[in-house]
């Protein structure tokens, strides 16, 4: 596992977005995994200013969902399949015809489930997929405890999920669902490099958890130290509370440009 500290979250929107830019270089039809939520917007736009200054063309690049609420209608303006309209597809110029993800009002969702892990293996699988952490360590919807193995299916989420998304939801904690479709964490190590982002001091001890901890299900982030191209990408904030923080600082000075992240 690869941990890059940077500034700010600017910088971390920045390093990631040249990730995908040189991804999509080499492979003009890679499938990107994407994460809603308010940490990856400046990769997003990042990206999108590449995209509008020709620096990187997206013109073949497909989009993976990672997670959906469970009931929520599509066009729900919080739906994920939205939200990822208008903060991803919509600024990089990307249509419909290439956007993967679940069902989340499917009436079998178990087979919602099964049928999305099986279109991302039709499409050749994830070649970079984002991710962010919550505070309690989750990645995607991979709750405390889940199985490391997990593939996608439905979670029921904890209290303390459904309160950091009130903030999406007008502060209203009752309007965000009780369930969700996720991607598992077996599915999410398929994909061939795992980008997790995190800013902000609120992330540091989820952060420490992941990189220094032990691998344990309470933690569903450590599962990133069995990947084999795995990138970390924190600001000063959130790697606060690294003991190897200064080790992390000399590697990433020290590595070959050509190497990226």
């Amino acid at each position: 596992m690869e941990v890059v500290i940077v500034p700010d979250a600017r910088s971390g929107g920045e390093l990631v977005a040249e990730a995908m830019a040189r991804l999509l270089r080499r492979k003009p039809d890679a499938l990107l995994g994407v994460a809603t939520g308010s940490t990856p917007l400046p990769v997003y736009e990042a990206l999108a200013a590449r995209v509008r200054t020709g620096a990187v063309d997206v013109s073949r690049a497909r989009i993976a969902q990672l997670d959906e609420y469970v009931g929520l209608p599509a066009e729900h303006p919080e739906s994920y399949r939205s939200v990822l309209r208008r903060e991803v597809l919509e600024p990089l110029g990307i249509g419909m015809e290439a956007f993967l993800g679940p069902d989340g009002t499917a009436e079998d969702v178990q087979g919602a489930c099964q049928a999305y892990d099986a279109a991302l293996a039709a499409a050749g699988g994830v070649d970079l997929q984002l991710l962010g952490i919550g505070t309690d360590g989750h990645i995607g919807f991979n709750e405390p405890c889940s199985s490391l193995a997990s593939r996608t299916r439905i979670k029921t989420l904890t209290e303390q999920t459904r309160v950091d998304n009130a903030r999406f939801f007008d502060g209203d904690v009752e309007a965000v669902p009780h369930h969700v479709i996720t991607q598992g964490i077996g599915t999410i190590l398929e994909a061939r490099h795992v980008v997790l982002l995190a800013t902000g001091e609120g992330k540091a001890e989820a952060v420490a958890a992941t990189v220094e901890g032990p691998l344990a299900s309470v933690c569903p982030a450590s599962a990133l130290q069995m990947h084999p191209h795995a990138t970390v990408v924190v600001d000063e904030a959130a790697a606060s509370k690294l003991k190897l923080a200064d080790y992390f600082r000399h590697t990433y000075v020290n590595k070959p440009d050509w190497q990226g992240i």
